[in-house]
């Protein structure tokens, strides 16, 4: 039984990574949208987000605990990570705002992590130190490697923003330049025009 204890923990870590997933929201113009999650006190909780397209890529957040009360507040920001505790069981709920915005709608990717609890003392007589450590570590190694999870999904994100505006950009210069080819052969034959009018001999009969 010993021996299976790591085993029955490491498929528990990949469980508890393989559900770990993000998520993307669209909030039109002049709209917040929230989302709920349900916590008891003293467990971690982690609220990531990322701007992915719309605008000046800037969103308004903000999370409120079960009574209400402001948890976090940020005004125009891009991209983010805030950790708190739960100071309390119940349903929190975090929003993403674009009431400044009057035209342009923002996609947003998201994840809410949410910790185990605090209740290692449950059965701690029955499991002994060695064990216990090695659930801590194994605890540490899946945040870890939640947190790297998220940030190579937010680094996907942000390259394929980039390389839309870079191909937003080149298709403007592109049009740009051919803008200023027609506009260069309009002059060119203008002035070829004008010089053939000006030197031509007229005959006065």
């Amino acid at each position: 039984m010993t021996q299976l204890f790591p085993m029955k923990l490491l498929l528990l870590l990949s469980m508890l990574l393989a559900s770990a997933h993000s998520f993307f929201t669209s909030v039109d113009p002049k709209t917040e949208t929230c989302f709920f999650d349900t916590a008891t006190s003293g467990t971690k909780m982690t609220l990531t987000f990322e701007v992915a397209e719309g605008g000046f890529l800037d969103i308004d957040v903000s999370i409120f605990g079960p009574e209400g009360k402001s948890v976090y507040k940020g005004s125009r920001e891009s991209s983010g990570k805030y950790a708190f505790s739960a100071y309390m069981d119940g349903q929190y709920k975090y929003c993403f705002s674009n009431t400044m915005s009057k035209m342009t709608a923002k996609v947003v990717m998201f994840s809410m992590d949410i910790g185990d609890g605090s209740h290692k003392e449950d059965h701690a007589d029955s499991i002994d130190k060695d064990h216990d450590k090695l659930a801590e570590q194994l605890s540490e190694l899946r945040t870890a490697l939640v947190g790297v999870k998220h940030d190579q999904e937010y680094m996907e994100v942000r390259d394929r923003t980039h390389s839309m505006i870079n191909n937003s950009t080149n298709t403007r210069v592109v049009w740009w330049a051919f803008f200023e080819a027609l506009v260069l052969l309009a002059m060119s034959l203008g002035q070829i025009y004008y010089l053939k009018r000006f030197f031509e001999v007229r005959r006065v009969v």
